[in-house]
């Protein structure tokens, strides 16, 4: 298999699992908050590859730890808590197109901070993606049976926010480092914390409730394989390509989102519907190169 076609496989199981991560959160926030469930997720996700890549952590050298734990933030630990507080506003198809932000916010980290060569088109498609994000999120009000606060969207804009961070700290710091050991460290980093916001939020004292049960059961997969496993895919894939082009993994995104709402009965308005094509011209336009 040529190198192209490895990235393609790449993006299509990357797109196929975090397109299903929204709907995954949906069924958790049934019977658990977000912050129960931000906790889950990571800390599923952290046995799992404490199990199988512990080995893999003394790949990582010492001065690479503060580069892991950075990513650890902003790649894992913030997304999990933002999206899963806005998704007690807004529908799980939001959140996904949402994410789609991703690319843009990558261009704009990357030109901010990583001094990332841009050109005049890109900044076009900023422009034009946050002009779908407003046309998004007013959009709701005449939606069939709207009345959510949708501009808890913008809790998922900085979830997007946080993974365009954690894409250009992975290039430039450590995409050296084998995929294995990068996704094993960054859970470590995250277990104890994750393992304190769950005993804070009191969870211990009801989760011999079915619901409970029943909703920590879709966050061990949403944490196991749209945490631990996509993670894994996701460095593996920056490490042979550009952050640009491994962040477009978002135009499919909010595709299987759609078609997991909708077979959930989510509905969208034709303004929501319009600002989501907005958002991905938007997106396309601001990740050429």
């Amino acid at each position: 298999m040529s190198a192209n076609q490895n990235r393609i496989l790449y993006i299509s199981l990357l797109a196929l699992i975090w397109g299903s991560s929204f709907i995954l959160i949906k069924r958790g926030l049934v019977g658990l908050s977000p912050f129960e469930l931000g906790s889950l997720r990571m800390l599923f996700a952290a046995i799992f590859f404490l199990l199988v890549g512990f080995r893999s952590l003394a790949q990582i050298p010492r001065s690479k730890w503060k580069y892991i734990a950075l990513t650890a933030l902003f790649g894992s630990f913030m997304p999990a808590f933002l999206f899963a507080l806005a998704q007690t506003h807004i529908s799980s198809t939001i959140s996904g197109i949402m994410n789609a932000f991703t690319p843009l916010n990558t261009l704009l980290v990357g030109i901010a901070l990583f001094a990332l060569d841009y050109k005049r088109v890109q900044i076009i498609g900023v422009t034009i993606g946050l002009a779908g994000c407003l046309l998004l999120i007013l959009g709701a009000d005449t939606a069939p049976g709207s009345g959510s606060d949708n501009w808890y969207a913008m809790l998922a804009f900085a979830g997007a926010l946080s993974y365009g961070i954690n894409i250009n700290l992975v290039k430039k710091y450590v995409s050296d480092l084998p995929p294995m050991a990068i996704a094993t460290g960054n859970l470590a980093v995250l277990f104890l914390p994750a393992l304190c916001i769950l005993t804070v939020s009191g969870f211990f004292s009801h989760w011999k409730d079915v619901h409970v049960q029943h909703s920590a059961g879709f966050v061990a997969i949403l944490g196991i394989v749209g945490t631990g496993i996509a993670n894994l895919l996701f460095y593996r894939l920056i490490k042979v390509s550009t952050p640009v082009f491994a962040s477009s993994v978002t135009y499919l995104i909010p595709i299987v989102a759609f078609f997991w709402g909708l077979s959930d009965g989510e509905t969208l308005s034709i303004w929501q519907i319009s600002g989501a094509l907005i958002v991905l011209l938007g997106v396309w336009l601001s990740s050429r190169k």
